[in-house]
């Protein structure tokens, strides 16, 4: 297995709990789209890679298809048997998938791709996947046109966070850069809103990597910043986010 990224492997192994609880799903139509676009349904396999506790592999059970999550963080892949039960995770990275060639139909990377090396990754997608496979990439980005969103990237320090800039990224043009093994990359958005609490915002930013790295005092100083920013708001509110699709047939 390929090496995992130091901040990545530390951050989501101490805040794994804290990602379960505060990190979102996706939104319908998201998931939708992808499941048209790539055809996941009875009688295909989809590998999740970078799934984390399966926010997103969950969302998929419904469509019939055989799944499969390849993850790095042992406590990651503890809290996905936990949540998505039955569902085979394995240990792995983007760049060394533990899988056959030729065995999958789709590979997806929901909140993942930023952290791994396009190159390496690409190849390993165009490795295990069959002839008409796909490839699939999706993000959630707070949506900062809100302006308590824009403050919270502020105060959280986001904005300075260069792995955090994955809404800024034309992963088409990465992509093609590092492999000519897919067809160009097409984009759809969808707007979604979190429904949480306080204790749910803070245990959404507590679970960004490097605030569950962060020095122990420090971390909770900056959490006690988020409880502060929301303060007045009402018991239960939104987090809105803006969602990027991603998605490429293998050449």
């Amino acid at each position: 297995m390929s090496e995992v990224d130091p901040l990545a492997a530390g951050g989501f192994a101490a805040g794994a709990e804290a990602y379960e609880r505060g990190r979102p799903g996706y939104p319908a139509g998201a998931v939708g789209h992808l499941v048209a676009a790539c055809g996941i349904g009875p009688g295909r396999r989809v590998v999740d890679v970078g799934a984390g506790t399966g926010k997103l592999t969950r969302l998929l059970v419904p469509t019939g298809a055989t799944l499969v999550a390849v993850e790095p963080v042992a406590e990651m892949r503890a809290g996905f048997s936990a949540a998505v039960p039955g569902v085979e995770v394995l240990e792995g990275t983007g760049e060394a998938l533990p899988l056959p060639s030729r065995s999958v139909d789709v590979v997806v990377a929901a909140q993942a791709f930023h952290w791994f090396d396009p190159a390496a990754a690409a190849a390993e997608a165009a490795r295990v996947l069959r002839p008409g496979g796909w490839l699939a990439l999706l993000w959630n980005a707070r949506d900062e046109r809100e302006p308590w969103v824009a403050e919270l990237t502020r105060t959280i320090h986001w904005d300075t966070f260069e792995r955090g800039q994955y809404h800024r990224v034309d992963w088409a043009a990465v992509v093609a850069a590092a492999s000519d093994a897919f067809e160009p990359l097409t984009r759809a958005q969808f707007t979604y809103r979190q429904e949480l609490d306080v204790d749910g915002l803070v245990d959404r930013v507590a679970s960004v990597s490097y605030v569950a790295t962060m020095v122990e005092a420090e971390r909770l100083a900056l959490l006690e910043r988020v409880r502060a920013l929301v303060a007045g708001f009402p018991p239960r509110f939104e987090l809105p986010y803006v969602t990027d699709v991603w998605t490429a047939a293998l050449r």
